[in-house]
C-alpha cells in the first residue's frame, strides 16, 4: 500500500503534532475540525511549532513554507475518501469517536485503514461503529509527536494481518518511528505505566512529601526525564488523565489506578495544564513553562 496522503481528525494538541510531523516528512495532510475557526487556530499553532524551530535554526524558512504548504484546512468529512489513512485524534470520548468513525465509514472506501489516536479506548468497540471493523487500528503517538520516536499499534480483535502490516509499514518506513504491537487491554502498555507514575506523584503531592517542583527534578534529573510526572500531566491534560485513571480503575476494579484526590480537585477548580494554562506550574500562551 502506498501512502501519499493522510487525514487527521481533531486539531487539538495531538492532531497538530501528528499533522506537523507527516507533513515534514513529505505527506500531504488533510486536517480536519468542527468549525473553520477551530481549524484556524490549530493551523496557526502549527504554524507557531515551526516559528520556534525556526528561531532555533532547527528548519528553514523554505522548509516552513514547504511543510504549512503540505497542510490542507477541510471541515468535511466527505473530502477524506481521497486519502490513504485517516487518523482520528478527538478528545477521548467514546461515544463521540464511535460518530467519527460511523461517519468515515460511509465516505471512506473499504481499503483506507481507519486509525484512532485513542490512548486507553477499545478498539473493538470503536470498530463495531463500522461496517468494516478489519481495517480499524489503533496508533498511539506520544507527545511530543515529532521528539518521540515510538508509536504503540493496537489491534482490535478483528483487525485485520493486512491491516496490521500495512500499518506498521506505515510507522517505520513512511513516519519513520518505532511501531510496537499491543494487544488490546486498557491503557495499553505506555499510558498504562505512565498513568501510574503520575497518580503516585500526585499522592506524594498530597501528602506533604515534597514539593511538585522538587518532586518533578528528582524524575527529571535523577532518572533523565525530558519533563517530570507533573509537567508531564500538565502537558497530557489533567482531565485526560484523570478520564484514563478513572477507565482503568474501573476496567481493572484494582485501587492502584484509582485517581488522586489532588487530581480531582484540579480538574474541578478547571486547572487542566497547558491548555488552561495553569496547572501544578504555569505555561504562556505557546505552551512554554514560566
Amino acid at each position: 500500500m502506498y501512502f501519499k496522503k493522510i487525514g487527521v481528525i481533531g486539531g487539538g494538541t495531538m492532531g497538530q503534532g501528528i499533522a506537523e510531523m507527516l507533513a515534514a516528512k513529505g505527506l500531504d495532510v488533510m486536517l480536519v475540525e468542527k468549525t473553520p475557526e477551530k481549524l484556524e487556530y490549530s493551523y496557526d499553532m502549527i504554524e507557531t511549532s515551526l516559528d520556534k524551530q525556526l528561531e532555533k535554526w532547527g528548519i528553514t524558512q523554505a522548509e516552513k513554507k514547504l511543510i504549512l504548504g503540505r497542510i490542507q484546512k477541510v471541515t468535511h468529512f466527505a473530502e477524506l475518501s481521497a486519502c490513504d489513512m485517516v487518523i482520528e485524534t478527538i478528545t477521548e470520548d467514546l461515544e463521540a469517536k464511535k460518530q467519527v468513525f460511523a461517519q468515515l465509514d460511509q465516505v471512506c472506501p473499504s481499503n483506507i485503514i481507519l486509525a484512532s489516536n485513542t490512548s486507553s479506548l477499545s478498539l473493538t468497540e470503536l470498530a463495531s461503529s463500522t461496517m468494516y471493523p478489519e481495517r480499524v487500528i489503533g496508533l498511539h503517538f506520544i507527545h511530543p509527536v515529532s521528539k518521540v520516536d515510538l508509536v504503540e499499534i493496537i489491534r482490535g480483535l478483528k483487525t485485520s494481518d493486512h491491516t496490521f502490516a500495512n500499518t506498521k509499514r506505515f510507522v517505520e518506513e513512511v513516519a519513520h518511528k518505532k511501531g510496537i504491537m499491543v494487544y488490546e487491554s486498557p491503557g495499553f502498555v505506555s499510558s498504562r505505566m505512565i498513568c501510574l507514575l503520575i497518580n503516585e506523584a500526585l499522592h506524594l503531592v498530597e501528602e506533604g512529601v515534597a514539593s511538585a517542583e522538587d518532586i518533578d527534578d528528582a524524575m527529571r534529573i535523577g532518572y533523565s526525564f525530558q519533563y517530570g510526572p507533573l509537567e508531564m500531566a500538565d502537558r497530557f491534560g489533567l482531565d485526560s488523565v484523570l478520564a484514563a485513571l478513572e477507565r482503568m480503575f474501573r476496567e481493572f476494579g484494582e485501587l492502584k489506578y484509582r485517581p488522586s484526590t489532588v487530581l480531582k480537585k484540579m480538574v474541578r477548580a478547571g486547572h487542566l495544564g497547558v491548555k488552561t494554562e495553569e496547572g501544578f506550574f504555569k505555561y504562556d500562551k505557546d505552551g512554554d513553562r514560566i
